[in-house]
């Protein structure tokens, strides 16, 4: 076994460091991201089409950026922004869709088809539904009076 001259040890460094940088700026995909302490995370860019909403999870609140909804492919982009672990659900007819569970500062993107009629937007994390971590929007019709999209969550 020989012993790599140094020229080819730095040639090597050089080709890990640039794989490393090109990896770097490539990022880890669109489903999502992660920011320090005390910064807000950017929306994930996904690469679905479709109208884009916000769904900004706190302790224990959910807030969409939009309170109207009209059939077609939506992509809704879930921010944890909370000091705990969150999630998002929709419950609509034909079934459920669910996000992974974000750490905070995480987010993540859910892409769906909304068909009219009502769906129930909630924390599926155990207990935070019932805290008020929950809300509901209507596709194709207004939103309902007393129900302005967003929930009065209550903290601990």
């Amino acid at each position: 076994m020989t012993i790599p001259h140094t020229r080819d040890r730095v040639l090597l460094g050089v080709a890990a460091a640039g794989l490393t940088a090109l990896l770097a700026a490539c990022g880890g995909g669109t489903d999502s991201s992660s920011a320090g302490a005390g910064t807000t995370p950017a929306p994930a860019k996904p690469t679905t089409s479709g109208t884009q909403v916000t769904a900004k999870l706190t302790d224990f609140h959910i807030h969409l950026s939009t309170q109207k909804f009209h059939p077609g492919r939506y992509t809704f982009t879930a921010q944890n922004a909370g000091h705990h672990e969150h999630a998002l659900e929709l419950d609509r007819p034909g079934g459920e869709t669910r996000s992974k569970t974000l750490e905070p500062g995480q987010s993540t993107t859910l892409a769906v088809t909304l068909k009219p009629g009502p769906y129930q937007v909630y924390c599926p994390i155990d207990g935070h539904k019932d805290l008020g971590m929950k809300t509901t929007l209507t596709v194709g019709g207004a939103p309902t009076p007393t129900d302005n999209n967003t929930s009065t969550g209550h903290g601990y």
